[in-house]
């Protein structure tokens, strides 16, 4: 996979660097080597971070909830009475 977004980044440099015009009039493109002194030795691509993806605040949310037993969840929210007494019970748990 890595080869493969090798292969499309340095398609994309040659279109943006354009080609170079040789010694005998002829136009070329632009080997991997001259493609590499003109970035510097940088490559352009990006790396994931490596192990599992961190929580959102929404996956915090939905743990708390899992946690305290509350079924239901979203028609409690439109009672505002309940929704609250629900947050309040959340807030004495022992991981906040």
């Amino acid at each position: 996979m890595i080869n493969k977004l090798m292969i499309f980044e340095r398609k994309i440099m040659r279109k943006i660097l354009g080609p170079t015009r040789s010694d005998n009039g002829y136009w070329r493109i632009k080997t991997n080597q001259e493609i590499n002194d003109i970035l510097q030795g940088q490559n352009r691509m990006s790396k994931r971070p490596t192990g599992r993806p961190k929580l959102r605040w929404e996956d915090d949310i939905l743990e708390d909830i899992k946690s305290m037993n509350v079924c239901n969840w979203k028609n409690i929210t439109q009672n505002r009475d309940r929704w609250k007494s629900v947050v309040e019970q959340a807030r004495t748990l022992n991981r906040l």
